[in-house]
């Protein structure tokens, strides 16, 4: 499926920047950038950093570490849901396949 691609108007900690974004995704890139701007401002507002970039740079850091010590520390894997998904979902179309028989 090809989407149009739009370009969307966003605010990072008082910055304004413009983004391209398929439609379909314009509401988790919101997301997004409301997570991001929150991070970087608890940052800035903790005082310790001044620049933006070495902010960035620290909620990037923050960021990553918090997705690999949920995807490792927690015991969640996301390729193993996912690929967990997909044999249901096999499983699921197989079984679907075998009552279509029936009729």
């Amino acid at each position: 499926m090809n989407s149009e691609i739009k370009t969307l108007d966003i605010k990072i900690l008082d910055r304004e920047l413009r983004v391209a974004c398929p439609e379909e995704e314009r509401g988790e890139l919101l997301d997004a950038v409301a997570y991001l701007d929150r991070k970087m401002r608890e940052i800035r507002d903790a005082g310790k950093l001044a620049s933006i970039e070495r902010i960035a740079i620290m909620a990037a850091l923050n960021i990553a570490h918090e997705l690999l010590t949920t995807k490792v520390g927690r015991g969640v894997d996301l390729g193993a849901i996912r690929r967990r998904m997909s044999a249901m979902e096999t499983a699921i179309d197989e079984a679907l396949a075998e009552q279509d028989k029936l009729f």
